[in-house]
């Protein structure tokens, strides 16, 4: 029988397959069609310190093989997510949680960590250093690698769960930012959130979203988000969490055998919100069609091994 358990960090899951931040909510949503304890955990909407609105409308332009967003870190603020969302989600997901953490400082960062670290809830903080949508945080703090080691030394001194911090694809060498983190106390490494992109409206000749650019994600960046995972994961000694384009088992067991430790998926749940249940019940076939009894034995597979 085929075994599709990992441990992410120290902590086992029962599949690799995680549903990205920002395309899951806080969980309930989804566990009213289907029973999300089948997923190994899921990332929940990015939180932070205080309430966000987001970014002004439209914000969602539609794209072949993909989709621009630029909805703006929305969410209720840290301490909403503690008193109201983390309690519903109890109800229906029996699984440590993955809490995925924005800030505009790293102040922010610590404050909201610090308080997400204590909830019994969650297994994991995934400290977001590479959102494209917002102004003065965000990306800017993981595009240098000093900026994105501040971020992660300054976390991992109030916190006692694993960190895994979110790098963006808009740089040029995201090696050296990854190590940066690792060298930071970083627990695991997560890659890639979206990539900067934008739509012009033909007719009004104008940008399609009001913050003109945003976040292109879907299957056309999946080439770029599976070579920067090979890349990555040669580099450091921590877990990779591979993303990108992910729509399929195929494409889990292929972010897998560029090196990722677990899988997370993220449009593919705008376009069918039952797309992670599914990959999650085509894995086992899928497995046993490319000869594959236990899925940790592939990670990083694709490696070209020196031989000393």
């Amino acid at each position: 029988m085929e075994s599709l358990n990992v441990k992410l960090c120290g902590i086992p899951l029962d599949n690799p397959v995680i549903p990205a931040s920002g395309t899951f909510g806080y969980g309930y949503e989804y566990a009213a069609i289907y029973d999300i304890n089948c997923l190994g955990t899921f990332s929940f909407k990015g939180t932070t310190k205080e309430p966000r609105f987001g970014n002004p409308t439209p914000r969602i332009a539609e794209c072949e093989s993909g989709m621009i967003n630029a909805v703006g870190l929305q969410n209720p603020g840290v301490e909403k997510v503690i008193s109201e969302e983390l309690p519903k989600l109890k109800t229906c997901f029996h699984k440590p949680v993955m809490a995925n953490v924005s800030g505009f400082s790293v102040e922010d960062y610590v404050y909201t960590c610090e308080k997400l670290d204590k909830q019994e809830q969650v297994g994991w903080l995934e400290v977001n250093v590479s959102c494209p949508n917002v102004h003065g945080g965000g990306m800017s703090f993981g595009t240098q690698p000093e900026a994105a080691a501040e971020v992660t030394r300054a976390v991992k001194a109030v916190t006692t769960k694993p960190v895994i911090v979110k790098l963006s694809p808009n740089v040029t060498d995201i090696v050296s930012i990854a190590k940066a983190c690792e060298d930071a106390g970083a627990d695991g490494i997560s890659l890639i959130n979206t990539m900067l992109g934008m739509r012009i409206n033909l007719n009004t000749r104008k940008p399609v979203i009001a913050n003109k650019m945003g976040g292109f994600s879907g299957p056309a960046i999946f080439p770029v988000a599976l070579r920067m995972v090979y890349q990555v994961s040669q580099a450091v000694k921590i877990p990779v969490v591979g993303m990108g384009g992910v729509s399929s088992a195929e494409d889990v067991i292929e972010m897998m055998l560029a090196g990722a430790t677990a899988v997370e998926v993220g449009a593919a749940n705008l376009v069918n919100p039952f797309a992670c249940r599914d990959i999650v019940r085509d894995l086992p076939e899928t497995m046993k069609k490319y000869h594959i009894e236990n899925l940790k034995e592939i990670i990083g597979g694709a490696h070209e091994w020196v031989k000393t």
